[in-house]
């Protein structure tokens, strides 16, 4: 005999794993999807779905063993009418009939079992076009039940509850929805107290500064409040040095910081080696700026003079950053062309770079101390000084406009008539180089020697000595991208290696055609950028084409 339909025990079609919320008398078995299937049938308000999401997030809900444990196994004593239980409110017909089974079946009912009549609860008052309305003691017998049990529930019931409590539209501030967030917060676990902050001061408020990850955004403003709360002895080498790496990384050319370090290193002088000295004297060399310190130069003549033998790399870095600033002594280049010193750094792991800092500061002496008369770098130790574009030009490279000038000077001029990237002695790479006769025509660069003669002074005094009448007419004209990257940050100074780059090819005796960044930038696209190197040509006298030859 067939049992009556609702009947707890009757056996019903097992839905398969993947099922989903069904419609009214259908069995329904959870599945991931069955969140979504309730929020795309239930007629809910928007004013309800802003409220869901408001929630946190709600995992896939599985009404199996693992998740539900105080739910029996298959096999057990009381596994017929629980399950019968939850099936019953799955094909319930009407809200009273869930509260009925509900209510009259209370040694059966689980935890679980409150999600499975809130779910049936949506797909009763969704689905339907007409649904009868629903009398306010049902939904408050429903909740009151909820409100009861619900200290019994787990973490994964009272976050399934407190979802469809909301998507049904109960209130946010009603007896359900409070107890059920009540019951999530007590869940939650405590969170530690807030750690103290350290009081900070002088240098360790420096320190800190310029270790914050939203540093760079008023980076000078900062750092002058923090140093100016410093008291002397709080401002430590360590402190300085990480003041000075952090001016040279960022191109921050403050004149207020860089004389607090020039004014730092000659007071501490005595307490500072070369290794140190190297990385505070660093930012005053790549920024372009000689201190008004009076002390500053004398203090590192004698700190190289008492130090250059005991750490030749920090030595010549030290030296690298006089040089850019024009202000290389004497005493200390004697000592490093010294072929004791030479020898000494030949045999060290950095002796490639040593030399080419050896060749650079060589060729200071060469084009801006014509009073020097002290040992030199021999010919045979010296290397080009930068054969190839700079790193930061190298990883910059997508933002340069050296591709679309090459384009612009191709079509103005024609691929033989420049030359790009060329390394000229004694080791600069350029950018573009145009050889231009006398009376302003730009020449082939195949037909000509694209190189002037290094060093100029010697070679000059040998081809005069040679044949005093014969010269060479030809100008190198050099076209030099000055790139936002070139200059100290908000402003308009070279950075120190760009400076000492165009000083060098200029008193070498090549024609220097800069171009700003601020002028190629304004130009819109290829036509207008043709028309600006042409006037920057012609204002020049340069001329090409069938008129130039």
């Amino acid at each position: 005999m067939r049992r009556p339909r609702g009947e707890p025990g009757s056996r019903a079609p097992r839905p398969t794993e993947g099922a989903i919320c069904a419609g009214p008398g259908e069995p329904w078995s959870p599945s991931p999807n069955s969140m979504l299937r309730v929020l795309l049938s239930a007629q809910a308000s928007s004013a309800r779905l802003s409220g869901l999401l408001l929630l946190p997030p709600l995992q896939p809900c599985c009404l199996g063993p693992s998740k539900w444990g105080d739910r029996p196994s298959g096999g057990g004593p009381h596994a017929g009418p629980v399950q019968g239980l939850q099936r019953l409110l799955e094909q319930a017909r009407s809200p009273g009939e869930l509260l009925r089974w509900l209510g009259q079946n209370p040694t059966k009912v689980r935890a679980h079992h409150y999600p499975v009549a809130l779910r049936r609860l949506g797909q009763l008052l969704g689905p339907r076009p007409g649904p009868p309305p629903v009398e306010q003691v049902t939904l408050q017998d429903l909740s009151q039940l909820i409100i009861r049990n619900c200290p019994s529930f787990d973490i994964d019931t009272i976050h399934v509850c407190l979802h469809l409590a909301v998507l049904l539209g109960f209130p946010s501030d009603g007896p359900l929805v409070t107890a059920l967030e009540q019951e999530r917060k007590f869940r939650l676990p405590p969170k530690p107290p807030p750690p103290l902050q350290p009081v900070l001061r002088g240098g360790q408020r420096l320190e800190a500064a310029l270790s914050c990850p939203h540093f760079l955004r008023h980076p000078q403003q900062h750092l002058i409040h923090s140093l100016a709360e410093a008291r002397p002895e709080e401002l430590t080498p360590h402190v300085m040095v990480l003041l000075a790496q952090h001016l040279a990384r960022h191109r921050l050319r403050e004149p207020q910081l860089l004389e607090a370090i020039a004014h730092f290193l000659v007071v501490q002088e005595a307490q500072l080696n070369s290794k140190v000295v190297q990385k505070l004297v660093l930012p005053f060399g790549r920024l372009n700026y000689l201190p008004l310190e009076q002390q500053f130069m004398p203090c590192l003549e004698r700190i190289l003079a008492r130090e250059a033998g005991m750490a030749p790399l920090a030595t010549v870095n030290i030296l690298m950053s006089l040089c850019q600033l024009q202000c290389l002594p004497f005493r200390a280049l004697h000592f490093v062309f010294s072929p004791g010193f030479i020898d000494h750094v030949s045999d060290t792991p950095y002796a490639l770079i040593v030399r080419r800092y050896l060749s650079l500061l060589d060729t200071a002496v060469e084009l801006e101390l014509p009073g020097y008369r002290g040992p030199r770098l021999p010919r045979r130790q010296q290397v080009p000084i930068f054969p190839q574009p700079l790193i930061t030009d190298r990883a910059r490279s997508k933002y340069s406009h050296k591709d679309i000038v090459a384009e612009g000077l191709r079509q103005l001029l024609g691929e033989e008539k420049y030359r790009q990237d060329l390394t000229v002695p004694p080791g600069y790479c350029t950018d573009f180089l145009l050889c231009v006769s006398s009376n302003g025509a730009v020449l082939p660069v195949r037909t000509q020697d694209p190189f002037l003669p290094y060093p100029p002074r010697s070679c000059l005094q040998s081809q005069a000595a040679w044949n005093p009448t014969t010269q060479d007419s030809t100008q190198r004209v050099l076209l030099i991208l000055r790139e936002r990257w070139h200059f100290c940050r908000d402003s308009r100074v070279l950075l120190g290696s760009r400076a000492l780059r165009e000083r060098h090819l200029g008193l070498i005796g090549y024609q220097l055609l800069p171009l700003p960044f601020e002028e190629l930038e304004s130009q819109r696209g290829l036509p207008q950028l043709k028309s600006y190197l042409r006037q920057k040509l012609q204002a020049l006298g340069l001329r090409w084409g069938p008129e130039g030859g």
